[in-house]
């Protein structure tokens, strides 16, 4: 259930209102009694994360990122080693 703003415009109380988006709009001024209580324009169906929980399931951790782009990077040894070798193999045919 959303939280709205309301303000009253005879005595200027301003206040928060936890009710549902169905539920009719209040006219009636908790402090001065008048229907003078109107509702302010804003967010109203914000959503709000609680828990600990989200921020550590929902985003990924540095060491998940650091390992991820360590898998992505071209090994230098690998492709360094398989030049070497074929350069090895056609010396090697040369001198035989």
């Amino acid at each position: 259930m959303p939280t709205y703003d309301y303000q009253c415009d005879a005595c200027g109380h301003e206040m928060e209102l936890f009710q549902g988006i169905n539920d009719p709009v209040k006219k009636k001024c908790p402090e001065c009694g008048k229907l003078k209580l109107r509702r302010l324009f804003g967010s109203g169906a914000a959503i709000v994360f609680k828990g600990s929980g989200f921020y550590q399931t929902d985003y990924r951790s540095d060491s998940y990122k650091k390992a991820a782009k360590a898998d992505n990077k071209p090994s230098e040894s690998k492709s360094d080693s398989g030049k070497g070798d074929a350069k090895a193999s056609k010396k090697s045919k040369g001198k035989d």
